[in-house]
């Protein structure tokens, strides 16, 4: 049996992505171990979820990459999971294809640099699109350009509100973040060129 991949989770608020890796590892639905959380905010609520699952934590102050990876190769992590973590990072080379992000949006549509949180949303219902939803990609060194790993559709409905479009796709996410970090722990994907391709069963 293999040994629960070992995760360090990046944050820069509230924490909830966190929250829900947190409760899969609990209840057994995700075979993994976060072994430390990096806050770029030392206000991050986010920190309270960590220290209340007894996770240890290093705040690193935005702006200073290199100590990031510096608390990430300390806690010996095997894949880092961005979680709401809102600073593009220089990715080192012993990183390349192992660190992983979460967008509140079906990429390539509403990405890029400035778009996170409501804003993605926002967009969304402004274009009239019929259906959103959410990726997990790799990282790479721009924002939202990575290998897509996973997707998942959500309706948008005519009468959303970024709120209403904001909790439905979080329980999308909350679904397929967990989903793409099992694909990577069984060794089930590679990477050719921009796409991520995954092993069928």
């Amino acid at each position: 049996m293999l040994e629960p991949i070992r995760l360090v989770v990046l944050i820069s608020g509230g924490g909830t992505t966190l929250q829900n890796l947190i409760d899969r590892i609990a209840d057994g639905r995700l075979a993994a171990r976060i072994v430390g959380v990096v806050s770029s905010r030392a206000d991050a609520r986010g920190i309270e979820r960590a220290r209340r699952s007894g996770l240890p934590v290093e705040v690193v102050p935005k702006g200073t990459p290199d100590r990031v990876w510096e608390a990430v190769r300390g806690f010996n992590a095997e894949l880092v999971c961005l979680a709401g973590w809102l600073n593009l990072l220089p990715i080192p080379a012993d990183f390349h294809h192992k660190i992983l992000n979460i967008h509140p949006a079906l990429l390539p549509a509403f990405g890029g640099k400035g778009m996170y949180g409501h804003r993605v949303h926002e967009a969304a219902i402004a274009a009239g699109v019929k259906v959103s939803g959410c990726t997990v990609h790799f990282a790479d060194d721009t924002y939202d350009t990575g290998p897509i790993l996973v997707q998942k559709c959500v309706p948008v409905h005519s009468d959303d509100t970024a709120d209403s479009l904001a909790a439905r796709v979080f329980a999308a996410e909350c679904e397929a973040y967990p989903e793409a970090i099992r694909l990577v722990a069984e060794g089930k994907v590679r990477i050719v060129g921009r796409r991520a391709i995954t092993a069928v069963n």
